[in-house]
C-alpha cells in the first residue's frame, strides 16, 4: 500500500538545490518515487517570470543525477513565481513510498500531463474539457474513489507570449498576454470543478470563461506560466487505499480575511484552536498551499482597496502579500504556497486553502 510523503524545503534562489541533494543523499527522499515538486520562487509571477523556467530547469539537471531522462520528465513541476511581502521561497517535494505504516484513509497523491494545449483553445471550452479529463485521470492514479476524497487539484497551466499570438495568426481568445495568464487559470479551474462535480458541465460557457463569478471551484488552484504549453496536474486527498500519518483538508476563504474556515480545518487535523499555532504545533504543519485574489469589486468588507488600480505593481501580488500575511498569522510562518490570480477558484475575492499535517 502506498504511503504519501510532503518535503518542505528553503530555497535561497530559484537554482538552490541544496537541500533536496541533501535530503537525496542522506535517504531520506527517493528520487524515484517523487511523484511532484512545487515550487515558490521570487519573480514577479507575471508573463515574463523566468524564475519559473529557471527552477524548473535546475531541479532537472539535479533529479537526472539519479534518474532517466523519461523519469525526471514524468514529474509534475509546478512553479509559482511571487513571494512578495513576507512569503518564504521554498519547494514541495511530493513523494510516494512503498512503506505502509498502516494508518489509513491517509493523504493520496495523484498525477497527469496533459498534451500540449493549441494557442486557439487558451480560455475555451477546450480547455475546459481537457483539463477535466485530466483531473480524472489523476484522481484514478491517486486511487480517490470518488470527488468527494479529492481535496486539492494544483495545476500549471500554458499562458500566451506574443510569439505563439503571432504564430496561431490571431485564432486566439485573447491577443494580451497578461490577459491570457487569466483566461487560462479561469479554464483550468472550471474543468476542475467540472471533474469534481462543483459545477454542472452545462453551465460553463465560453462566455462565462473568466466572467461569471459565480461559478467556482473551492478545490482548484491553478498557475499560469509560459514555461510549459501542456498542463501539469496534481491531485491529493484523502484515500483508504493509501496509508502514513498524513492527512490534507481544506477551506475556502469567502474573502481575504476569512481566516475561520481555515482554522476550521486546522482543528479538524487535530491541532488545538488559538490565535497562532505553537511551534510544536506548526511543526506538523507540512504544507499550506492557498489561492488569492483581489476581487472584482474594489471593496474588502466595505471598504475601498486599491489592488485593482495600481498601475505599477499588478493586484495578484498585492493579494499574494495581502493573504501570505493573513494565513502566516494562523500557521507562524510565512514558508507558504501562496499562489495569485484566483479566477473560479473559490467565490469572487476569496479563495480555496489546503493545509497537509502529520496526525497526533
Amino acid at each position: 500500500m502506498p504511503q504519501a510523503r510532503v518535503h518542505r524545503i528553503p530555497a535561497r534562489a530559484p537554482d538552490d538545490m541544496r537541500g533536496i541533494a541533501r535530503l537525496i543523499q542522506d535517504g531520506v527522499i527517493d528520487p524515484t518515487g517523487i511523484l511532484a515538486i512545487l515550487g515558490k520562487t521570487e519573480g514577479n509571477g507575471c508573463v515574463n517570470d523566468f524564475t519559473r523556467a529557471f527552477a524548473v530547469s535546475a531541479l532537472k539537471a539535479e533529479l537526472s543525477r539519479h534518474l532517466t531522462e523519461a523519469s525526471v520528465n514524468r514529474i509534475v513541476y509546478v512553479m509559482s513565481g511571487g513571494t512578495e511581502g513576507g512569503l518564504a521561497p521554498h519547494w514541495l517535494v511530493l513523494e510516494r513510498s512503498s512503506h505502509d505504516e498502516g494508518r489509513r484513509p491517509a493523504l493520496a497523491i495523484g498525477t497527469h500531463h496533459t498534451a500540449d494545449l493549441p494557442a486557439r483553445s487558451l480560455g475555451r471550452l477546450a480547455q475546459v474539457e481537457m483539463v477535466r479529463q485530466g483531473v480524472l485521470a489523476a484522481m484514478k492514479e491517486a486511487r480517490l474513489a470518488d470527488a468527494a476524497e479529492a481535496h486539492f487539484v494544483q495545476i500549471k497551466v500554458p499562458l500566451l507570449t506574443a510569439e505563439r499570438i503571432a504564430a496561431a495568426r490571431s485564432d486566439v481568445r485573447t491577443t494580451d498576454p497578461l490577459k491570457s495568464m487569466g483566461l487560462s487559470r479561469a479554464a483550468a479551474a472550471l474543468g476542475v470543478a467540472a471533474a469534481l462535480g462543483e459545477v454542472a458541465p452545462g453551465k460553463i460557457t465560453e462566455d462565462a470563461i473568466g466572467s461569471d463569478h459565480d461559478l467556482w471551484s473551492g478545490r482548484a488552484s491553478t498557475s499560469a506560466g509560459a514555461e510549459l504549453l501542456n498542463h501539469e496536474i496534481v491531485v491529493m486527498g484523502m484515500s483508504g487505499q493509501w496509508s502514513g500519518p498524513l492527512a490534507i483538508d481544506h477551506a475556502v476563504m469567502t474573502d481575504q480575511l476569512d481566516i475561520d474556515p481555515v482554522r476550521e480545518a486546522v482543528i479538524r487535523l487535530g491541532l488545538p484552536v488559538r490565535a497562532q499555532l505553537v511551534p510544536a504545533e506548526r511543526r506538523r504543519v507540512v504544507a499550506v498551499l492557498a489561492k488569492a485574489e483581489a476581487g472584482s469589486t474594489g471593496r474588502l468588507r466595505g471598504h475601498r482597496h486599491t489592488m485593482l488600480d495600481d498601475s505599477d505593481i499588478s493586484s495578484t501580488r498585492h493579494a499574494r502579500a495581502f493573504v501570505g500575511g493573513v494565513l502566516a498569522g494562523l500557521i507562524g510562518h510565512a514558508e507558504l504556497f501562496v499562489s495569485g490570480g484566483a479566477e473560479h477558484q473559490g467565490p469572487d475575492g476569496g479563495g480555496p486553502v489546503a493545509i497537509i499535517a502529520e496526525r497526533g
